[in-house]
């Protein structure tokens, strides 16, 4: 068997990193739910839970209609219900939300295309990518559907939020000054402020439960979007940006940790590593 997902997970003390499971088919984004119990990934539009018991194969969940989901998903803070992004119903990314057991989604945008990308911490709201009129912003929304609040204004294209632990700040990627950086933006609203200042592409901020720190993947400078099967590195740092380290390098990049990803007590992440295509 060629191998071309490798799911794992990597602990911030130790320093080391351990394989989950392997297969030949393309797996994606690994949310780690709240209880520890499973990981759950995305793979050509279908949605999957890996146990993190055994070495069992991941179990599909069903997800009704919503068939073509991308790798923009994850579970609530209490682990009761999960969100997708799927594009049967308009033919563009909308945000849905089911049972985490599966069932039938229930949409939560009206105005399209939306990618979801964090839960806030008393799961009552979204915080998203929409792109409305070709403008990439960031957006919250609640669970059910109202108030929709849009949070930054086309300052370049801005992608990828992600709540703090403690709801205040929204960090998100944005190519406002050129390369795309780490930003933040209170979730209340109001100026964003810079984290990183780097050399790279750095996309997909994730927030430690504990607040102290981000884990995100760095492209190189001249690598455009954020596409799949590329040499990145996975970086961690302090919440105000300080104290960056490239913890390794993989071969990855698209899907290798678009959404929530880090354990409950935050002293791992999970991640997928990729295999060249046959």
């Amino acid at each position: 068997m060629a191998l071309r997902s490798s799911v794992e997970i990597y602990n911030i003390h130790t320093r080391q990193s351990r394989v989950v499971w392997q297969t030949d088919e393309l797996f994606e984004a690994p949310n780690w739910s709240p209880n520890g119990d499973y990981l759950m990934l995305n793979a050509d539009g279908l949605i999957y839970r890996l146990s993190l018991d055994g070495d069992a194969a991941p179990q599909r969940v069903d997800t009704g209609f919503a068939t073509l989901c991308n790798n923009d998903h994850g579970i609530s803070p209490d682990g009761t219900l999960i969100a997708v992004s799927d594009k049967v119903e308009f033919g563009k990314s909308a945000i849905y939300v089911m049972p985490a057991e599966g069932g039938k989604p229930r949409l939560v945008t009206e105005n399209l295309p939306s990618y979801w990308h964090g839960w806030s911490p008393d799961g009552k709201t979204f915080a998203y990518c929409g792109i409305r009129d070709q403008v990439f912003d960031i957006y919250m929304i609640g669970i059910d559907g109202k108030n929709e609040t849009r949070l930054t204004f086309g300052e370049g294209r801005n992608d990828g939020p992600d709540y703090s632990p403690d709801g205040k700040w929204i960090y998100f990627n944005s190519s406002r000054t050129g390369l795309m950086q780490i930003w933040r933006v209170p979730s209340a609203g109001g100026a964003a402020e810079r984290i990183t200042d780097s050399n790279y592409g750095d996309w997909f901020p994730h927030l430690s439960p504990k607040g102290d720190k981000v884990v995100f993947v760095s492209y190189d400078a001249e690598v455009f979007d954020h596409p799949r099967d590329q040499h990145v590195r996975v970086r961690l740092m302090d919440a105000d940006g300080g104290n960056v380290e490239t913890l390794f390098e993989l071969f990855g990049g698209q899907g290798t940790m678009n959404s929530p990803n880090w354990s409950p007590d935050g002293d791992e992440f999970a991640y997928v590593r990729y295999f060249p295509a046959a």
